[in-house]
């Protein structure tokens, strides 16, 4: 009996645990960090390549399934069968790279071309830093506050520097959850197919999710994402906490008691564990009332410890950065870690 059981757990443990995963998972994070920085936003698109391709082909069928006016039961419906349209595509185009990296397994190129096409890291710091220049010289740069707001679908035409900033800040902590740990956990997991199924919903979430203020089109996506992501989510907030300790000025006992608050928390659909660890790792205020690029206004609640300042400038930014940063390299060396444990 005994002896069964340790199979078992053996047979599990290597599905699971799988070392050329855990390599290709931390060379894709190396080179979209990277190349992300050199190359900068594409087209000012910060977040993954992939949710740029489900732009182009799906969006506008989406806004024209999601007409104002039409019974919440029917939203409801459409973006339901909206959803699973864009899952199963998704599904058949990581099953074709599966079958395609079986067939050209030299190097796992092809897997790891797939998994880098889901993942946003490098892009997003440089997007940072272009709002960091043209905040901290008092001087708007080309494309600038253009990179932010597309890339976070946030319409800032009519907003100060402090909002620009929390934005700003928001993005590049919610990419790391939605844009690189959660889709690596899923690869881990499932392979490239359970990588690109999630790297949908987080598209579908980013586009039409509204923050989770969506109730009718968009609360399958809000629903069938957050079960996906939820796991991941809480796992991207222990990195910012943990980040905490390798950032000047921030403490990791503030993120972890922002954990346990019951008031200033962002939902789920607003961020969830990383922006509040963060928030109170920082001891600022994020998140905040915006409007989309649509025009809707979404209240998002304020995230944070009481009294914390909302006024946030260039050196907020440069802060928010730097955690993020430390965050990835303790990505990565848990995924070593787990690689090691792996080869045991």
């Amino acid at each position: 009996m005994l002896d069964r059981f340790m199979e078992e757990y053996h047979n599990i443990h290597q599905s699971l645990i799988d070392p050329e995963r855990f390599m290709i998972a931390m060379i894709a994070i190396v080179v979209v960090t990277l190349f992300g920085m050199i190359k900068g936003p594409l087209g000012g698109h910060a977040m993954p390549f992939y949710w740029h391709i489900l732009e182009i082909i799906f969006a506008r069928l989406g806004k024209r399934m999601d007409k104002a006016g039409r019974p919440k039961g029917d939203l409801i419906f459409r973006g339901f069968m909206f959803t699973v349209m864009v899952l199963m595509f998704s599904f058949v185009i990581g099953v074709g790279l599966e079958i395609l990296s079986s067939l050209y397994p030299q190097y796992s190129l092809v897997e790891l071309f797939s998994l880098c096409i889901l993942l946003s890291s490098g892009a997003v710091m440089a997007s940072q830093g272009q709002l960091y220049k043209a905040l901290n010289n008092k001087k708007v740069t080309p494309g600038a506050f253009f990179s932010i707001a597309r890339s976070t679908r946030t319409d800032l035409s009519r907003n100060d520097d402090f909002t620009i900033t929390r934005v700003g800040m928001g993005m590049g902590l919610r990419a790391f959850d939605k844009a690189l740990v959660s889709p690596i956990i899923w690869y881990l997991l499932a392979g490239i197919a359970g990588g690109f199924i999630y790297a949908a919903l987080a598209f579908l979430q980013w586009y039409f999710g509204r923050d989770g203020k969506a109730s009718g089109f968009g609360t399958a996506i809000n629903t069938i994402e957050k079960l996906l992501g939820y796991i991941p989510n809480i796992l991207s907030g222990f990195f910012i906490a943990f980040a905490g300790i390798l950032t000047p000025t921030a403490g990791m006992s503030r993120a972890f008691l922002g954990v346990f608050k019951v008031k200033g928390q962002a939902t789920y659909e607003e961020g969830g564990l990383p922006l509040t660890a963060a928030a109170y790792a920082l001891n600022v205020s994020l998140g905040g009332p915006i409007q989309d690029l649509e025009g809707n206004s979404i209240k998002r609640n304020w995230v944070g410890p009481k009294g914390a300042t909302a006024k946030l400038v260039a050196k907020h930014l440069h802060r928010a950065v730097y955690i993020s940063f430390m965050a990835h390299l303790l990505f990565l060396a848990a995924l070593s870690g787990a690689l090691f444990y792996g080869q045991l």
